[in-house]
């Protein structure tokens, strides 16, 4: 039907001058009353936000990523892609700069549309032309909708690096021509209303900070954004070698602080997310909060007195409700270090890990720490003792961490991040994760209480999926280490205890603490940034034995009534430990029946230890064969050692 149009212009002409004929009609029904009608929340919030950048940038991957937790949130939300609206609404255009001037006002004037009906429209266009950008918010500030221009600041040599349709190799071979950023100039945004760094970011980190910024602009409700805290994940490391190099030669001209292996593994776990929101070691005020409130409530830098004001420690940082924080993560320094009031940079054995910023040094009461955080000030007690011993001051700040935290112990591809598991029960297609705490090898009573476990949940769920998740940070001394306590575990699967197919098995990268109900909390929130649904909490949780009596220095059934009522965890079911022992009927391990208390043995951790030292074989049932001789191997050498 434009078949008599020779030029593009001329159409838009013709278009233009029918248009005069056509005045805009009101609607009878206001933005309000369709925002009461629209979505979950009341209240309109239509707007159009604009993601711009380079082909293989992240716009699309980033702007689904958003639409899909929006509309689980209750937010009436649709994407706009590019590629999507050229095989539709714009398939008559091509990529002359006329043609991409017409192709980004036809999506502006539809996202308007959309945005004046109520709907959160994440147009995703490369839109490389800053005029065309600049008149797509004109149409929609004419009309009094907010348009919110999101820049994906990704380099061309990591878009180079991802071309996920081969379009840069093509263009670079001269076989598609006037290719953005190739033969065709990108216009970088001047003054965008938010600049994602996708090429250093994970998608984690640039959906979490969009979903942090339409929340400052209103567009999310509070009510909304309550219900984000379980799926956040805030992780420290920096990406992208341009910003790890600046790092590094910044880190090269500030004074260094050598922090302990200790530091290193809470450095692990801020850097990774488990600690979401936190974003570095706690200053005074997120420390006073998680000592006495046992929650994050902000993220604010300064303890004032009441009516001063205080100012936020990130400027895109939002808690919309507190946040289960059982055990302060912080990090102790001396006398000498204190001086040091500057950024600082992070070592261990004279590598940098990380640099802290903005640091707040504050005195490190320890003794108080210890009698809120054990209930119980004996020495006696391995980690009290550290803490007694560490540095009389407290180190809080913001870090960036240089790269990924390794130990080169053969088991760094164990250590999976909260992304890194989220993304493999994706791939499984897993609908619900049940996770295991443990820090001691696995017998065949924990491998019934998991089979179990699945079974009830396949009631509700088509692939729920086991996170074997054994402790992988500093244990006490008569611990089995964690290189054995793998081996063990890989035993229990490759003899069929565990089914491979629905388990996953990774290191939980945290220090023990043996804190009791209080450690067992943190235990179960970090594992929430891993997608965990399910928590199996064991009898007397990160318990230990009173250092006089040797009974247990917390009562054994707390754990688990303290986990069932703990702020911030409600979204978290809870499955408490059935008792297993060893039927000597049966020649197995089954759950205890009171009913034939006679017919059961039970192998308490220390007995099987004992087992394992004097060289003496558990009844044939209490544990997978290879399993044991894993365990029985690694004592013999131990004695051997000894001898």
């Amino acid at each position: 039907c434009f078949g008599t149009f020779t030029h593009l212009n001329d159409l838009q002409s013709h278009l233009v001058s029918v248009a005069g004929n056509c005045p805009v009609q009101s609607h009878k029904v206001t933005r309000k009353e369709r925002g009461e009608n629209l979505g979950k929340y009341s209240g309109y919030r239509g707007c159009t936000v604009w993601l711009t950048g380079l082909s293989g940038a992240g716009k699309t991957t980033i702007a689904f990523a958003v639409e899909k937790v929006l509309t689980e949130l209750g937010l009436p939300t649709y994407g706009l892609d590019g590629d999507n609206v050229r095989n539709g609404l714009c398939k008559n255009l091509g990529f002359s700069k006329e043609d991409r001037c017409e192709n980004i006002r036809r999506v502006a004037e539809v996202a308007k549309l959309f945005a004046d009906m109520g709907i959160i429209t994440l147009a995703s266009f490369i839109s490389p032309y800053k005029a065309d950008r600049e008149e797509a918010r004109k149409i929609h500030e004419k009309d009094n909708i907010n348009f919110f221009e999101v820049y994906l600041n990704t380099p061309l040599s990591i878009c180079e690096q991802r071309d996920p349709k081969k379009f840069y190799e093509k263009a670079r071979a001269g076989k598609l021509k006037r290719f953005t950023g190739i033969d065709s100039d990108y216009e970088a945004p001047e003054n965008a209303d938010l600049i994602l760094k996708a090429g250093e970011w994970s998608e984690g980190e640039c959906v979490l900070r969009l979903l942090e910024f339409l929340h400052e602009k209103l567009i999310i409700p509070v009510e909304a954004i309550k219900s984000l805290d379980k799926l956040d994940v805030r992780e420290l490391m920096v990406y992208g070698d341009g910003v790890k190099a600046a790092l590094i030669r910044e880190a090269s001209e500030i004074p260094k602080i050598e922090i302990t292996e200790i530091d290193k593994q809470w450095l692990q776990v801020l850097a990774e997310g488990w600690a979401t929101p936190l974003t570095g070691f706690m200053r005074e005020r997120q420390y006073l909060q998680c000592l006495h409130h046992g929650q994050i409530f902000d993220l604010k830098k300064k303890c004032t007195e009441p009516g001063s004001s205080v100012e936020t420690a990130t400027s895109d940082g939002v808690i919309s409700s507190p946040v289960n924080q059982s055990i302060p993560i912080v990090l102790p320094i001396t006398n000498g270090q204190r001086k040091l009031l500057l950024t600082v940079g992070l070592t261990y054995k004279g590598k940098l890990l990380a640099v802290l910023r903005d640091p707040e040094v504050f005195p490190h009461r320890k003794e108080e720490r210890v009698a809120r955080q054990f209930g119980f000030t004996d020495c006696r007690h391995p980690t009290i003792d550290m803490i007694m011993k560490s540095g009389e001051w407290l180190l809080g700040g913001d870090v960036e961490v240089v790269e990924r935290i390794t130990y080169d112990d053969g088991l760094d591809n164990y250590r999976l991040t909260p992304m890194e598991l989220r993304q493999r029960f994706k791939d499984e297609n897993c609908d619900a994760v049940f996770v295991f705490q443990l820090r001691n090898p696995i017998h065949n009573g924990h491998a019934l209480l998991m089979r179990d476990t699945r079974k009830q949940l396949l009631k509700k769920f088509k692939n729920p999926m086991l996170l074997l998740h054994p402790l992988g940070g500093w244990t006490k001394d008569d611990d089995v280490p964690l290189n054995v306590r793998i081996e063990q575990h890989k035993a229990v699967l490759s003899e069929g205890i565990l089914d491979p197919k629905w388990t996953v098995l990774a290191i939980f990268p945290s220090p023990m603490l043996y804190a009791g109900p209080t450690e067992v909390q943190w235990h179960a929130r970090a594992r929430i940034a891993a997608g965990v649904t399910t928590y199996i909490v064991g009898r007397d949780p990160a318990g230990i034995a009173h250092p006089d009596t040797g009974d247990y220095l917390y009562d054994p059934s707390h754990g688990s009534k303290v986990l069932t009522m703990a702020p911030g965890l409600s979204a978290l079911e809870i499955i408490p430990f059935r008792v297993a022992a060893y039927d000597k009927m049966k020649g197995e391990m089954d759950f205890f029946d009171s009913k034939r208390k006679d017919d059961f043995l039970f192998i308490s951790g220390t007995k099987m230890r004992q087992y394992a030292r004097d060289g003496v074989q558990p009844p044939d049932g209490f544990m997978a064969p290879k399993a044991w001789e894993v365990l029985a191997s690694y004592y013999k050498a131990k004695n051997a050692d000894h001898k």
